[in-house]
């Protein structure tokens, strides 16, 4: 039990992404930091250096942390191809936003981990599915918004208020509820009224409406 190694992996889409907030969630949990790995990339598939590492260094028993399922990959199959993989090496994974993984079963019977196993798989599978359909349903009243500009001839390019870079990026994944608004007007350097306002705007422009999330 002795050999018995904790890990956090931390993940955003890009560089010009902060990464702070998920290390430190995974400080509270992993005491050496040189066992958080990380990466600033899309994604989009499993070929990321960081999580390439970390598969590498896990071992039976290990235990990783992680602040999202999502952290993992972002589409359904991704994240059950990693988890699979996790399971089938003996790792153990704790996600903290789904409060059951963190359950420590010393002292349960193998009746009580079997049904708690059991109890995670469907909420993994569940919280899978979704994070998913968020993603695809955003993507396709974005275009149902495009397209319905383009019948009435209204204007298709950037809306006229000045976005900043990443805008769209950090909106989508407003809406799909993966970010707070305080966590993006703040990234941006922008007031909440300033957020809001731009929100309103850029909805407008491409038709969105507000129950679009």
């Amino acid at each position: 039990m002795s050999n018995i190694e904790i890990f956090g992996y931390a993940r955003v889409s890009s560089k010009d992404q902060n990464l702070n907030r998920q290390i430190d969630e995974l400080k509270k949990y992993v005491k050496n930091e040189e066992n958080i790995l990380f990466d600033e990339q899309s994604g989009k598939d499993l070929e990321r250096p960081g999580y390439k590492t970390l598969c590498l260094r896990l071992r039976k028993d290990d235990i990783l942390y992680i602040t999202e399922l999502d952290r993992l990959g972002r589409n359904k199959n991704d994240i059950k191809e990693a988890l699979t993989y996790f399971k089938k090496k003996g790792v153990i994974i704790r996600i903290l936003d789904i409060p059951t993984t963190l359950m420590d079963f010393k002292g349960f019977g193998n009746m009580q981990k079997t049904i708690m196993d059991m109890v995670n798989s469907i909420l993994i599978e569940v919280l899978s599915t979704q994070a998913q359909q968020e993603r695809e349903k955003i993507k396709k009243r974005q275009k149902e918004g495009i397209e319905a500009a383009r019948l009435r001839g209204k204007h298709l390019g950037r809306p006229k208020m000045d976005y900043p870079k990443d805008w769209y990026k950090f909106y989508s994944e407003w809406k799909a509820g993966e970010r707070t608004a305080v966590s993006v007007f703040k990234y941006f350097g922008m007031s909440k009224n300033t957020f809001y306002r731009m929100v309103k705007n850029y909805e407008k422009h491409f038709d969105i409406k507000k129950g679009d999330n």
